[in-house]
């Protein structure tokens, strides 16, 4: 599975961006999709996750009720949308999947069998 991420860019504060990370190599419409970013000497956290039916999602604190995670099994493709976007979500950020078809969204990098290579969002104040 290939994972590719897009739609990122610079913003200003207040602004959004809507990012979509785009699989291929098979279909993805099992797997747990998840957004995590990673900020300038930082670690890599968890953003937003979307089980395989779309049935339960999970978000970091900072980003609930701004930040909105989708799919589209059809499109074997997963979204990602940032609104009221602030300085602090400066980061790399990097959608990936979790291939075990699991009843309950998990939040840690370690169960994420694929990775994306990143797209950079930039929020200016």
């Amino acid at each position: 599975v290939q994972l590719q991420a897009s739609g990122g860019g610079l913003v200003q504060a207040g602004g959004s961006l809507r990012l979509s990370c785009a699989a291929s190599g098979r279909t993805v419409s099992s797997y747990t999709m998840g957004w995590f970013r990673q900020a300038p000497g930082k670690e890599r956290e968890f953003v937003a996750a979307i089980s395989w039916n779309g049935g339960n999602t999970a978000y970091t604190d900072s980003v609930k009720g701004r930040f909105t995670i989708s799919r589209d099994n059809a499109k074997n493709t997963a979204h990602l949308q940032m609104n009221s976007l602030k300085p602090g979500d400066t980061a790399v950020y990097y959608c990936a999947a979790d291939k075990y078809q699991r009843g309950v969204v998990l939040t840690a990098p370690i169960v994420y069998d694929y990775w994306g290579q990143g797209t950079l969002v930039t929020v200016s104040s």
